[in-house]
């Protein structure tokens, strides 16, 4: 009965799955469509999310131009460029996404073709719209500007509309004619121009960060041709929550000594003195207050400042040394990413105090550096590509466990088939009598449908034996694949190992490249202080000669 049973239910769900079949028959096409829809988003997302291996996996059946452009993103992510050429090509010959294939391509010549570049460059700056246009004309400008050509560089920005690349484009001209030009007009202009242009930027975070840096920069060159009521009215706009503030106020403060208030000079070097001494202009905040105590006429203030850079240098420069020893011991990766990462300061603290933290300032001073950029994500994406590789190992490592564990021993009945065949032959020659005596139309159909049923079931155990070998068959089959999956993870597992191991070494050299370069930093301002010490006391020494004189 439990047989006819089970033949019922597979016979229902056969039916029912056909019949769900031929109703869907009329929307299959919407459907797919959706499910298109569905995995191009699902691509975008990991892609964004720095997934790019998911994207390839969401992409590996696209045929859509939106899919095709995400997985050619994706294989540039991974290293795939000769891959994503083709899509790229074939995209710029298609209708709606030809000005951001023209791009990519241009990132793929650049560097090995350069005619090619600028060409699809020039394309992309055709074709393209938002964001993809802005960043083709853009680099077209850094071309001009590369080659000496500043004024037509700010021809090619002039055609870009106001935001983030078109305010990096001008604050670049104006690092150009900051060195060549004697007169700072030409300089200051771009980098007004620059700062209305970063305030139409959409992102709010980027725009106020390239803000800071610019009314630093217009700052220093305005302190640096002697415009000092120019230079602070640029420096006192400079957000206090940026990583440029430090820099902003040393300069704020050398501004205001330079026409004569030092009070107000010691105030804003006070402030520079409260941020790590990894950032730009703390360091010289710190002479800087001694130097304006000087410059007002109190040297005992003045030697007590002296002192306290003196023993802050100090102090930085044992911090140093300990962190040089978490690099060797530890790694470049855990010493500097990770430690900065797991910060002590509470959640409603983070924001003001991230920019506090000693750990922290000499992360973002050492990722200042693109090659120093490129080691730790290399390190990042290596790192996480193990534990990628850990977790399918786990996974095939129970699947095989369960497999075995089909495959082992008393996971298959062998059931007495003879026993079976001779039960199910005495139920058949006795319904067989009872149709013998059969008294009505009703009875002999049913005692035939019975029959029939001792027949299907008799030729079903009959098959039993082939469909537990063709079972067992089929899970060593797949038990083999495991294996073999599990063998090919174990190998890329030990080929990412030994790249991991070969780019966290080249992180930490840089990285103890990097610390020793900051402790010399600190030696020579050590030595500036100490100078500064030396000339005060003796200063004070002669003025008391002086005084004994008769």
């Amino acid at each position: 009965m439990d047989l006819r049973v089970r033949l019922w239910k597979s016979g229902y769900l056969v039916a029912l799955g056909f019949a769900m079949l031929c109703a869907s028959g009329a929307t299959g096409a919407n459907n797919n469509g959706d499910l298109r829809e569905l995995r191009d988003g699902l691509a975008r997302f990991a892609l964004d999310s720095g997934d790019p291996a998911g994207a390839l996996r969401y992409t590996r059946k696209s045929s859509g131009e939106a899919g095709l452009l995400v997985r050619a993103k994706a294989l540039m992510a991974t290293g795939n460029g000769g891959k994503a050429r083709p899509i790229l090509e074939q995209l710029l010959e298609g209708q709606y996404y030809r000005g951001q294939a023209a791009l990519l391509l241009a990132d793929l010549a650049a560097g090995k073709d350069d005619a090619l570049a600028r060409q699809r460059l020039e394309t992309a700056a055709r074709l393209a719209h938002g964001e993809a246009r802005q960043q083709a004309l853009y680099r077209l400008a850094e071309l001009q500007r590369e080659a000496g050509n500043a004024d037509r560089a700010g021809q090619v920005l002039a055609l870009m509309e106001p935001g983030y690349w078109a305010a990096l484009g001008y604050m670049n001209i104006a690092a150009d004619y900051g060195k060549r030009d004697l007169n700072p007009s030409r300089a200051l202009v771009a980098l007004r121009v620059a700062l209305a242009m970063s305030g139409e930027d959409s992102d709010g975070h980027r725009s106020q960060e390239l803000r800071s840096r610019l009314l630093v920069r217009a700052g220093h060159l305005a302190y640096e041709h002697e415009d000092y009521e120019k230079a602070i009215g640029f420096l006192e706009k400079v957000p206090l929550e940026s990583y440029s503030t430090p820099q902003g106020l040393y300069l704020h403060g050398l501004a205001l000594s330079a026409s004569g208030n030092q009070r107000a000079a010691m105030q804003s070097w006070h402030r520079a003195r409260k941020y790590p001494l990894a950032y730009p202009g703390v360091a010289n905040a710190w002479l800087g207050t001694g130097r304006g105590y000087d410059l007002a006429g109190y040297l005992g203030q003045a030697g007590e400042a002296y002192l306290a850079a003196n023993a802050s240098y100090e102090s930085e420069r044992v911090t140093l040394r300990k962190l040089t020893d978490q690099i060797r011991d530890k790694g470049a990766f855990q010493a500097l990413v990770l430690d900065a990462r797991n910060s002590e300061a509470q959640w409603f603290l983070a924001d003001s105090r991230t920019l506090t933290q000693p750990r922290t300032a000499y992360l973002l001073r050492f990722m200042e550096q693109p090659h120093a950029q490129a080691a730790v994500n290399r390190v990042a994406e290596l790192r996480e590509i193990g534990q990628t590789l850990d977790q399918h190992e786990g996974s095939l490592t129970v699947f095989r466990g369960a497999i075995r564990e089909r495959l082992g021993p008393g996971a298959t009945v062998n059931l007495p088939s003879e026993g079976f065949d001779d039960s199910i032959e005495a139920l058949a020659n006795r319904v067989a009598n009872l149709n013998a005596h059969a008294t009505s139309t009703v009875q002999r159909e049913a005692l035939k449908s019975a029959a029939r049923t001792l027949s299907d079931v008799k030729t079903s155990i009959a098959r039993l034996d082939d469909r537990l070998a063709k079972k067992d068959r089929e899970l060593n089959n797949l038990l083999d694949q495991t294996d073999s999956a599990l063998e090919r993870v174990g190998s890329i597992r030990h080929r990412a190992g030994a790249l991991l191991e070969q780019a966290e070494a080249a992180l930490n050299e840089m990285a103890l490249v990097f610390v020793e370069e900051q402790d010399r930093r600190l030696a020579f301002a050590l030595d500036r202080t100490e100078q500064q010490i030396a000339h005060l006391y003796e200063y004070l020494a002669l003025r008391n000669i002086e005084r004994g004189q008769p």
